[in-house]
């Protein structure tokens, strides 16, 4: 199959590799010049353009960073074209951003409009999952056309989910990202307590992990640097998920609450505490970092 891949960031570079290793045709493109020298050098095909990646593509997905870039990118604006212009009819787009659900439902609209059929399909997994080709994919849009993009999926990912119409998915993954950002928050708070009351961090996490406190942070993502090897904590927090990254999901589902009236007190609050290690400087480290926010000094 050919597939046009846009975003070649932390998590969009090896699902597009993923791709290309699994025999797809692949296209790619990023705005950053080193992102596109990186993942070039690794083999992947490197267009010069967004609208030169598109052409001629069966499928085109897209992992950007926000709303914005996602609605530029398609729709455009300034007067500028949207990609919606170069992507022939019957084409099959992916966005895999995490983005606003209204959003999502607008491009898809636009896309409709052309003859182009749009599912967003947003993604759980870190960094990690996108290289070992483990994501889970929330998917809002038609059955038929989620049907057409799982075999593309099934390379990238192990869980693909249904999760509604146009924009579901979108909704899906700022709900999870809004409990992983309080869970990440709760761990860090109990793992800086007992440390300050001498504990040994590793004892603590695996107590933890295996007793009702267990969660993913403390499974797969320890906020404690030197518990887990394979965590970012213990690579002084590079890579992984950005800090202000978590802040905009936060962000969208604190909007989201807002537009429904739902009560989300906790997630409110989440949004705060990320805030603020962000303002402390910490906004590119990875959202771990918030242990930082709750630790004893020295």
């Amino acid at each position: 199959m050919k597939i046009a891949f846009i975003g070649l960031g932390n998590m969009g570079g090896p699902m597009a590799l993923n791709l290309h290793k699994a025999g797809h045709t692949l296209s790619a493109f990023d705005l950053s010049a080193d992102a596109c020298k990186k993942f070039g050098a690794e083999g992947l095909p490197i267009a010069k353009s967004a609208a030169e990646t598109v052409a001629g593509a069966e499928v085109v997905i897209s992992m950007l960073p926000a709303s914005a870039h996602v609605e530029g990118l398609f729709l455009g604006g300034a007067g500028k074209p949207g990609l919606l212009d170069s992507i022939q009819a019957g084409t099959l787009v992916i966005d895999s951003s995490t983005i606003a659900a209204a959003t999502s439902r607008k491009v898809a609209e636009a896309a409709a409009a052309k003859g182009v059929a749009m599912i967003d399909a947003p993604v759980s997994g870190g960094t990690g999952g996108a290289i070992a080709g483990t994501l889970t994919f929330m998917v809002g849009g038609e059955t038929a056309d989620l049907e057409r993009a799982r075999p593309v999926l099934e390379k990238m990912g192990a869980n693909i989910f249904h999760a509604g119409a146009a924009g579901a998915g979108q909704t899906a993954k700022i709900c999870n990202n809004m409990l992983l950002g309080i869970l990440m928050i709760g761990t860090s708070e109990a793992l800086a307590l007992g440390v300050a009351n001498g504990l040994d961090p590793k004892v603590l996490s695996e107590i933890m992990r295996r007793s009702s406190g267990g969660n993913w942070a403390l499974e797969k993502y320890n906020p404690m640097p030197g518990v887990m090897e394979t965590s970012p904590a213990s690579k002084n927090y590079a890579g992984g998920f950005g800090t202000d990254l978590m802040l905009k999901d936060l962000g969208l589902a604190q909007e989201n609450a807002s537009a429904v009236r739902a009560s989300t007190p906790l997630g409110g609050l989440a949004r705060s505490l990320y805030a603020a290690h962000s303002l402390a400087g910490h906004g590119a480290l990875d959202f771990s970092s918030v242990l930082k926010l709750v630790q004893k000094a020295g």
